[in-house]
């Protein structure tokens, strides 16, 4: 069968572009405050930048970035994440921030620490790291 070609004419392609530049200038927003949500896992890092509301204005990782293996994982890839997305809020125009850290990896830290080098101020610091309080029943010891 095959992929399917579609043509545009010049009148078509020419209203297109017209409507991506006006939808661009309304999306730009300003934001002044924000929360910053930092997941690491022993394997990556991932840093979501959001407004007060919860709505998510940017997001990062280590493995978009474009480490790959065990290197997604390290404090190094964490602050490369953490750099890029600070460069992303101050165009969103982000003067303070809280941050909330989830998970036990090693870049925990550092993503927050490259994000911060980019000239934003931190209110607070949550960890809302998910603990066990029992977890599961243990299986029946084996009768032979």
């Amino acid at each position: 069968m095959g992929k399917k070609r579609i043509v545009k004419t010049e009148s078509e392609a020419g209203d297109a572009s017209v409507k991506t530049d006006t939808s661009a200038l309304s999306s730009k927003k300003r934001v002044d405050a924000g929360l910053l949500y930092v997941r690491s896992t022993y394997n990556n890092t991932e840093l979501v930048l959001t407004d007060k509301k919860g709505n998510v204005l940017a997001v990062e990782s280590s493995g978009k970035l474009g480490f790959k293996g065990a290197k997604k994982g390290t404090p190094f890839a964490a602050a490369k994440v953490g750099e890029t997305l600070g460069a992303r809020a101050q165009a969103l125009g982000i003067k303070e921030i809280g941050v909330i850290v989830k998970g036990v990896g090693s870049g925990r830290e550092s993503g927050i620490r490259g994000f911060i080098s980019k000239g934003i101020n931190i209110t607070s610091i949550k960890d809302a790291t998910p603990v066990p309080h029992n977890g599961p029943k243990p299986k029946k010891p084996r009768r032979v």
